[in-house]
């Protein structure tokens, strides 16, 4: 996790003291993992998770809000891939 962590550090320069808090790192991947497991759009994992208790504790969502599509697909939550 810690590759992530650093790979979702290094996006922008100075992300890490400017701007909005990103998700944690645990987050963020097992989104990935459970977009990638179901084989199914940014759109249809938010579905998903929001409505489905199951999934959110495996994301380990609980009670917080779910990142959105339009975020998780614009590279905004997803690490690049070449760093990793």
């Amino acid at each position: 996790m810690t590759a992530v962590y650093e790979a979702l550090a290094q996006r922008h320069p100075q992300s890490r003291k400017r701007g909005r808090p990103g998700g944690p790192v645990e987050v963020v991947l097992r989104l990935l993992v459970l977009k990638h497991m179901r084989n199914c759009s940014y759109g249809v994992r938010e579905r998903e998770v929001r409505a489905n208790p199951v999934y959110r504790d495996f994301t380990r969502v609980g009670g917080a809000q779910t990142p959105d599509a339009k975020t998780m697909g614009t590279g905004g939550g997803e690490p690049d891939r070449h760093r990793l």
